[in-house]
């Protein structure tokens, strides 16, 4: 099988795109955790429906930070390591790998979240949706990242 060429301009569309996807997620979760603190009402959910039920979950805080903070959190590293990559050494040698890690534990955190959902809560809050749909779509552009980073033209993180 003969190995597919990847250029940079192909690789900087990946990482660009993964930016842009984490920063919608922020926003996401930027609107979350002010329904969440703010008591409001969530937009295109019906009153005591899915987002309001999921909002009001025991599940919806850890040690009383709502989960959606944490999200931000997340979001925001990824967006910083994205937009940083090429300036910092660390990033340069381990960006992509940290994006993987990261997102991959998002993906992860947020299929136990979706989980409760679906089986303990019995509601669905889209935004949470829409959440675990970013993060898996930045977790899918990470591991296309890795693969190609061993593609000729680019040496690997730790050479």
């Amino acid at each position: 099988m003969q190995a597919v060429e990847v250029t940079g301009t192909q690789r900087d569309r990946l990482r660009w795109g993964s930016f842009g996807l984490a920063v919608l997620g922020a926003a996401d979760a930027v609107y979350l955790t002010w329904i969440k603190l703010s008591h409001a009402q969530a937009a295109f959910c019906a009153p005591g429906g899915g987002c309001d039920t999921v909002n009001n979950s025991p599940y919806s805080e850890m040690a009383g930070i709502p989960i959606s903070v944490f999200g931000l959190g997340v979001y925001l590293a990824l967006a910083v390591l994205l937009a940083l990559e090429d300036r910092w050494e660390f990033t340069q040698t381990y960006g992509r790998l940290t994006v993987f890690g990261l997102s991959l534990t998002g993906v992860l955190y947020s299929a136990y979240l979706t989980y409760l959902e679906l089986f303990v809560i019995h509601a669905i809050c889209p935004y949470c949706v829409v959440s675990a749909v970013l993060l898996t779509l930045i977790f899918g552009l990470a591991v296309m990242r890795l693969v190609w980073a061993l593609t000729p033209g680019e040496s690997p993180p730790d050479e």
